[in-house]
């Protein structure tokens, strides 16, 4: 079973920015597509950012060009910057490893991950 951790997560006032991390196992970041998603109550998890592991990247059109993927191999890290950050960015958000490897579909389905976080609550006031 592995084990991710996310952190960082708080409240910030819309337009602000917040950066959230993953703690991951040896062995994993960068040796495996990783992906944010996010729920807000009373909606369906959905991916926002993904990350190969040769660094390519893909996002939501919700989320293009205000957040950023990234991670760190050598501290088995991943993260995500959040920026002008909006209300309907609010939810608790999970990383997560694809099981297929290190590639990532375009489209991210909540099946081809296989290992979640616990999730790290986001609040965006407006």
């Amino acid at each position: 079973q592995v084990r991710l951790a996310e952190s960082g997560g708080g409240s910030v006032q819309s337009g602000g920015s917040l950066r959230i991390s993953c703690a991951a196992p040896a062995n994993t970041i960068g040796d495996y597509c990783m992906a944010w998603w996010r729920q807000a109550p009373g909606k369906e998890r959905e991916g926002v950012a993904s990350i190969d592991v040769e660094g390519d990247t893909n996002y939501s059109d919700s989320v293009k060009g205000r957040f950023t993927i990234s991670q760190d191999r050598r501290k088995n890290n991943l993260y995500l910057q959040m920026d002008s950050v909006k209300p309907e960015d609010s939810g608790t958000y999970y990383c997560a490893r694809n099981l297929h490897g290190g590639y990532c579909f375009r489209t991210l389905l909540q099946g081809d991950f296989d290992q979640w976080g616990q999730g790290t609550q986001v609040t965006v006031s407006s």
